[in-house]
């Protein structure tokens, strides 16, 4: 099933708190708003998926324990976009000053900020066009680095900040760059 987005705006327009106790109270749903206040509804992963999108966040968090950098989150985490938009990317981490710089109240909520780092990874039912159009939201709100992942065709899109987007064909592996220091990504297990 592919995503369903939910013009709300001619009828409501859910606050902050409403959305969060949406949320919250539909935990089988995988919810997304617009910066529009629409809403995205995503089905459950299959298992190919799945697997990738754990192969992924486990790296990163192996990483991250051992570097003690920041802080890894899972897909199930919002971020509350300066644009409005509340995004759960596949992976994501920010940097341990950012983390330390929210009060416990916002920790506990969906995190008022963008993602440094973030990984979208395509399933079966997405296309590639909605994949680009949600790292550009991510890129126009600050994230530093982002990866568009296809396993279908092996192809990745690298988003970089203040830089034009990179389309990698069949790589082998990705770079943290300087965002995640001597972060390498073995994409075998994707792919």
């Amino acid at each position: 099933m592919t995503a369903l987005t939910l013009k709300l705006d001619s009828i409501v327009r859910l606050t902050d708190e409403q959305f969060y106790q949406l949320c919250q109270d539909n935990p089988e749903l995988k919810l997304e708003r617009t910066a529009t206040g629409a809403l995205v509804i995503m089905s459950p992963t299959g298992g190919e998926t799945g697997k990738r999108n754990s192969d992924l966040n486990l790296e990163l968090g192996l990483w991250n324990r051992r570097t003690w950098l920041g802080v890894v989150f899972d897909s199930s985490t919002g971020f509350k976009l300066p644009n409005g938009a509340d995004r759960s990317p596949d992976a994501a981490w920010i940097s341990q000053e950012r983390w330390d710089r929210l009060t416990p109240e916002q920790r506990k909520r969906f995190l008022p900020l963008c993602p440094d780092f973030l990984i979208e990874l395509l399933s079966p039912t997405d296309t590639w066009e909605a994949g680009e159009a949600k790292m550009r939201e991510y890129q126009e709100n600050g994230n530093a680095l982002g990866w568009l992942i296809d396993p279908a065709t092996r192809r990745v899109a690298i988003y970089r900040l203040g830089q034009p987007m990179e389309i990698l064909e069949s790589p082998a592996s990705l770079s943290g760059e300087d965002v995640l220091p001597e972060f390498v990504l073995d994409l075998q297990r994707i792919w």
